[in-house]
């Protein structure tokens, strides 16, 4: 702190909406800004009611978070809407007024585009959104009336509260191996989901940054097409415990064991200095919501560990249960 971004390690569903949401409550986060669009969503559980958000950021929960949509995020502006009613933080909420606007046109070349075929998009419309801000003809949230009581310099926004030494969050969405630019191209995001792109997302210098917070799944999962080394059947997957829909829509997710190669270069390129580990109850039962290291089994210890000694950054926070509040801490 100030300033920590945040990033997912694999294929997105790595639980960064558990972490940052608990973050939140125990940091006393004072800003969290939130990039990419609306094709992610961040799962929060708190106090045994599920919010799976597509816009507004996990950070809601901390209800004195000043909640920011970056310049070089994609509004669905429906869906932010409905979530800035169901979360009730109307008069805490910010967008910037360049991001771009998704529109329904968007969804529907998204759905029948010849080239996007196979490639396993939410068909949300983020692509061909983010093709028509390349070419200069994209909607912006200034110019959406719906948006006005919202829009803000977030860019301005967030600086200013890392000078004046407030919390700040820069909430990651998806993981790494989904990045346009370092993923497993061509069955990848629109975007760049590095911690680079983030700050460029937010408007936030690399020199304003603190902490790189990467987060990994004590399993790897992918929804939609393209590769996933060690893939397990989708009977072997449940028999584990690791089957799962995915939060915001409902696709289901691929499964495969850790992957410490694959962890470890996204450890390097997205600069990261600590790591959480999320679902170590899904690989060791017996983990279910104890709150202190020392507790864990042999086995579960010797895991994380592991994860510390071959990517090279310490595992501060170990998620033991759905819950935001269901982390072992290790932070001095």
């Amino acid at each position: 702190m100030p300033c920590t971004v945040i990033v997912g390690g694999f294929w997105g569903d790595e639980g960064k909406g558990k972490i940052i949401s608990y973050l939140a409550l125990k940091d006393k986060i004072d800003v969290c800004v939130r990039t990419g669009s609306v094709n992610a969503a961040h799962t929060v559980w708190l106090e045994g009611k599920r919010y799976a958000l597509h816009m507004v950021p996990a950070a809601f929960v901390y209800e004195n978070c000043r909640l920011l949509i970056g310049a070089g995020a994609n509004i669905h502006v429906a869906k932010f809407l409905e979530e800035v009613e169901l979360t009730k933080v109307k008069n805490r909420i910010g967008i910037d007024h360049q991001a771009s606007v998704i529109e329904e046109k968007h969804s529907e070349q998204d759905k029948t585009s010849a080239h996007l075929k196979g490639i396993g998009t939410t068909g949300w419309g983020v692509g061909p959104a983010i093709e028509e801000r390349v070419r200069r003809t994209a909607k912006l949230a200034r110019d959406i009336p719906e948006l006005q009581p919202y829009l803000t310099d977030v860019a301005l926004e967030v600086n200013n509260a890392i000078d004046s030494g407030k919390k700040v969050i820069l909430e990651g969405t998806q993981g790494l191996m989904l990045s346009l630019f370092f993923g497993t191209y061509p069955y990848v995001t629109g975007r760049d989901t590095s911690a680079s792109a983030v700050c460029s997302e937010a408007g936030v210098g690399p020199t304003k940054v603190d902490e790189v917070l990467i987060v990994f799944k004590s399993f790897m999962t992918r929804v939609g097409a393209g590769p996933l080394p060690g893939e397990l059947s989708k009977e072997e997957a449940v028999k584990r415990g690791w089957f799962e829909l995915a939060a915001g829509t409902g696709r289901e997710r691929r499964s495969a064991p850790f992957n410490f190669e694959i962890a470890k270069k996204a450890a390097v390129i997205n600069g990261a200095t600590q790591a959480a580990l999320t679902k170590l109850d899904a690989l060791y039962p017996n983990c279910k919501g104890v709150k202190k290291f020392e507790d864990l089994p042999l086995e579960a210890k010797a895991f994380v560990k592991e994860i510390e000694r071959q990517i090279g950054i310490p595992v501060v926070l170990i998620g033991t249960g759905p819950d935001a509040q269901d982390i072992i801490d290790r932070r001095t």
